[in-house]
């Protein structure tokens, strides 16, 4: 059975408040984002990069998987926030903004001479036209595990209308969707930035479970139970999973060339499916031990 690492919520945590930073520890997410870009002001980053790094080698979130969401090359902070993040104990760094297999390609020799271990890789942001349309090289690159929907700027570059359905951006997640797909990696749906409407939140969580996302990148804390709820395997869904790799292997030890569990068939992709839940749920479980 393959290993997973669950990923249904990831918050965003501004990490020039060091309030926030404590807060986290005690925060269900699945993974953290130690924000140095868009929720630090320009005469706080560089407290902001000092406190991440601390908090991101200091042990105490956990299992949590930590990233520090540097600033881009292109501004005066990119090349230190690297630099920095690379001596870090963070599992990841993340992107914003990534347009190009060349930018990844300089992330990744930044982090190599900084003295990063092979382990951290890069989390990618897709947030501009110009990602959509190269998403597929993007996705393949080996440094990137994770691919982050950044949608909030999307919308923005496609002057879009934020509508409840998200329609007017739908083509676009699904082409990355498609080319995280082909690469065989997570991507994570974009923010939800009403904070204080729950019901909103958990139908853009279903909407993007049922696309196929594989969690959600999270503003507040409030929003983390929601997230975690949706994309949660269900007691009923687990064991229709066990059912379904009981059945097959049954099938397949007495050299059935057709196997079906309750009156519908069951191919390999139902049980990589199943293997897939399985995994998750047992993650969690892990996680949350």
């Amino acid at each position: 059975m393959h290993q997973t690492r669950p990923r249904r919520s990831v918050l965003y945590m501004p990490a020039a408040n060091e309030r926030a930073l404590e807060k986290a520890k005690s925060i269900s997410t699945d993974a953290l984002i130690f924000d140095l870009e868009d929720a630090v002001s320009p005469d706080a980053k560089d407290a902001a990069r000092a406190n991440a790094v601390a908090a991101a080698s200091s042990g105490a979130y956990g299992k949590r998987e930590i990233t520090i969401r540097c600033n881009g090359l292109d501004t005066p902070w990119g090349a230190d926030d690297l630099a920095a993040a690379a001596k870090s104990c963070a599992h990841a760094v993340v992107i914003p903004k990534v347009d190009s297999v060349a930018t990844l390609e300089e992330v990744s020799r930044r982090l190599d001479a900084a003295g990063a271990p092979v382990s951290m890789t890069v989390w990618c942001m897709l947030e501009t036209p110009t990602a959509i349309f190269d998403a597929r090289a993007i996705c393949a690159h080996p440094r990137v595990s994770v691919l982050v929907m950044g949608t909030n700027d999307l919308a923005k570059e496609l002057r879009a209308t934020q509508v409840p359905s998200r329609h007017p951006l739908i083509p676009h997640l699904a082409q990355a969707l498609l080319a995280a797909r082909e690469a065989g990696k997570p991507i994570l749906d974009g923010v939800f930035n009403d904070i204080k409407n729950t019901e909103g939140l958990r139908d853009e969580c279903m909407q993007g479970k049922d696309m196929g996302f594989d969690g959600k990148t999270l503003v507040h804390p409030d929003q983390v139970d929601v997230a975690n709820d949706v994309w949660a395997p269900t007691e009923s869904e687990v064991d229709h999973a066990r059912r379904v790799i009981a059945a097959f292997t049954d099938a397949t030890n007495q050299g059935k060339g057709v196997v079906q569990l309750d009156g519908k068939m069951i191919e390999n992709l139902h049980v990589v499916n199943a293997e897939r839940i399985i995994a998750t749920a047992d993650a969690i479980a892990e996680l949350s031990a």
